[in-house]
């Protein structure tokens, strides 16, 4: 058998914790698979008295990330700080400067420096994995990298932050508001104390600028992602959803389209009938739209120690048996810079909720809004009128919820319909507006 593959680990959080144990769980079968042992033989972490749960008193410590990654007691680094700079950029470009091979789980990193590291390991001919980046424990990147090498892909898209799952999921299921789930959510340790990025679609931008890039051939940038969060939703659009036959869902979604391949991240609204629509919680799901497979949905635990364990421990696999592929699926000088196509050029169907005055002529005026610019209705639903209170009530008549659905039509033409509509002053308040995903 092969010399042992030696692994040095920076950080050791709840995933580098677990690593260590799956590692030391599966060591048999490892090697067996592989033809070579895997040892953990360094580490580096903040603070070296804490008690982690594992036992990595026979292994070299050291205070600074990038002197492990540059040291001669390792084969493989394994980078499991976090951050798109500072340490976890400088040990992972000095890994691999010194020729190691490197697996990592941070998604903000490579969403941001993806194209220049995957040309330091080729430069070297090294791997760059990263499948615990992109939804935990579930096996995308492979799939997508590997295992859907003879298809054409026209769509990936999915549940790619399992914090807006979980608050969309409790407000659904119920009826709580977003600031209760929210608070939940924190309390649970799903949300972080500035849940910012989760909740305002940051996160899934950068795992679907990942996605983008190996399904489509794209050079990885996030700034090329259209997003919008969960922040706007409420009860309100979730029971009109039920009663039309849909849920609403926080997606990534990449599409191949006539104007080029689209990114974007927002709510919404997808049948009931759908694989996705029925992943609820914390749980990620990724569905593949492919030419041979036509439609592949994978589910699975998107976060938590083990689940992501599992990816990096996956990566490592790789790297023992001597598997190097490019890390986004082809050269990074083969890979086309992705253009922003704006969101004004998206087609489909839209969800409008608005509140109308209960006054002669304001349903003829949006009708009338909507027929100039050509766009069908496919339904409409009026809700139960909202009393006014306060010196409003006085002033002026109820207000009457009233939801569209429409066929497939552009988001500029949408825009410019509410546009007019908003100034006739029919309605009161910004009308939401939400993206239908059709299977």
């Amino acid at each position: 058998m092969a010399e042992p593959l030696r692994v040095g680990i920076a950080g050791l959080g709840t995933v580098g914790a677990s690593v260590i144990r799956l590692l030391e769980r599966q060591g048999a079968a490892l090697a067996a698979r592989s033809g070579r042992a895997v040892k953990v033989t360094a580490v580096s972490a903040r603070d070296k008295s804490r008690d982690r749960g594992v036992d990595v008193s026979n292994m070299v410590w050291f205070d600074d990330p990038v002197a492990l990654a540059k040291s001669s007691d390792i084969d493989l680094f394994v980078e499991l700080i976090g951050g798109d700079e500072g340490p976890a950029r400088a040990a992972i470009e000095a890994a691999l400067s010194s020729g190691k091979s490197v697996v990592t789980a941070n998604k903000a990193l490579l969403a941001k420096h993806g194209m220049a590291l995957a040309k330091m390991a080729e430069d070297k001919r090294v791997a760059l994995a990263f499948e615990a980046s992109v939804a935990g424990g579930i096996p995308i990147v492979k799939t997508l990298r590997e295992g859907l090498a003879g298809n054409a892909i026209s769509r990936v898209y999915g549940i790619l932050n399992g914090t807006c799952n979980y608050i969309l999921s409790r407000m659904e299921l119920e009826g709580l508001s977003f600031e209760e789930c929210l608070k939940d959510a924190q309390r649970l340790g799903y949300a972080e104390a500035d849940p910012t990025f989760d909740i305002g679609g940051f996160d899934t931008a950068h795992k679907l600028a990942i996605l983008t890039s190996l399904a489509f051939g794209t050079a990885v940038d996030a700034e090329a992602v259209h997003v919008e969060g969960i922040q706007s939703i409420t009860l309100a659009d979730l029971k009109a959803a039920e009663e039309l036959g849909y849920r609403i869902k926080l997606l990534g979604v990449a599409q191949r389209t006539d104007k080029g391949i689209e990114q974007r991240v927002h709510p919404t609204m997808v049948p009931k009938s759908s694989s996705i629509a029925e992943v609820m919680g914390v749980t990620n799901a990724v569905t593949i739209d492919a030419d041979a497979v036509k439609e592949l949905t994978l589910v699975g635990p998107g976060a938590g120690g083990m689940a992501t364990a599992s990816a990096v421990v996956a990566d490592i696999a790789d790297i023992a048996k001597g598997i190097r592929s490019a890390p986004f699926g082809l050269p990074s000088s083969a890979l086309e810079k992705a253009s922003r196509i704006p969101v004004q050029r998206h087609e489909g169907g839209y969800y409008i909720r608005l509140t109308v005055h209960d006054r002669p002529g304001a349903a003829a005026a949006i009708a009338t809004r909507m027929a100039e610019r050509q766009i069908s209705l496919e339904s409409i639903m009026q809700r139960k009128p909202v009393p006014k209170r306060g010196a409003a009530a006085s002033a002026s008549t109820e207000a009457v919820p009233v939801v569209l659905i429409t066929y497939a039509t552009s988001e500029s033409t949408i825009r410019e319909a509410l546009e007019a509509v908003v100034k006739d002053g029919y309605i009161a308040g910004a009308p939401q507006v939400i993206r239908i995903e059709r299977e």
